[in-house]
C-alpha cells in the first residue's frame, strides 16, 4: 500500500503537484484547483500538528470501522463531507503559491517525528495509518483534477 512516507510515493505526489495548472477542471465537486490546493495544505498542517481540530461525535461512534475501510479500498468517496476546518470556498489566487506550500508540507514527511496522530474523525491513528492515508487523501484530489 502507498504511503506518503515512502520516498518514491512521495516524489509521484510532488510530480503530480507540479502538474496541476489553473486549466484543471474537477471531474467532481465544487472547488477550483486553487482551493483543492489550499484545502490540501491545510490538511498537511493538521497532519502535521500546526492546529487540532475537535474530534467528531460520529468519528467516536464509528471512526475506526471507516479508517479500516478507507485504507482497505485505499480510496475516498467522492463529494464526501469535510469538517468546517478544512473548507475552502473563498476565491483562491496565485496557484503557483499555493502549490509550492503544498509542496513544501508534502517534503516536511520525510522527516515526520509522531508515531501516533489523533484524527479528528478517526481517531488515534498510527504513523502508518497516516502516512497511507496522506496518501489516499492526496491521490483522491489529484485524481479530481485530472493528474
Amino acid at each position: 500500500m502507498k504511503s506518503i512516507f515512502n520516498k518514491a510515493d512521495r516524489a509521484e505526489v510532488l510530480d503530480r503537484i507540479d502538474a496541476l495548472t489553473e486549466n484543471n477542471k474537477p471531474a467532481w465537486g465544487k472547488m477550483s484547483v486553487e482551493q483543492m490546493v489550499k484545502h490540501c495544505s491545510l490538511c498537511e498542517e493538521y497532519y502535521q500538528g500546526k492546529f487540532a481540530v475537535k474530534r467528531a461525535f460520529l468519528g467516536r461512534l464509528i471512526g475506526k470501522m471507516a479508517l479500516a475501510s478507507t485504507l482497505n479500498k485505499s480510496v475516498l468517496q467522492k463529494n464526501a463531507p469535510t469538517v468546517s476546518a478544512f473548507l475552502v470556498t473563498e476565491a483562491v489566487n496565485d496557484l503557483a503559491s499555493q502549490k509550492r506550500n503544498w509542496k513544501a508540507l508534502i517534503e516536511s514527511y520525510s522527516h515526520y517525528p509522531h508515531e501516533y496522530f489523533p484524527h479528528w474523525f478517526f481517531g488515534k491513528m498510527t504513523k502508518d495509518q497516516l502516512g497511507q492515508f496522506v496518501y489516499i487523501h492526496c491521490n483522491h484530489h489529484l485524481s479530481q483534477f485530472g493528474v
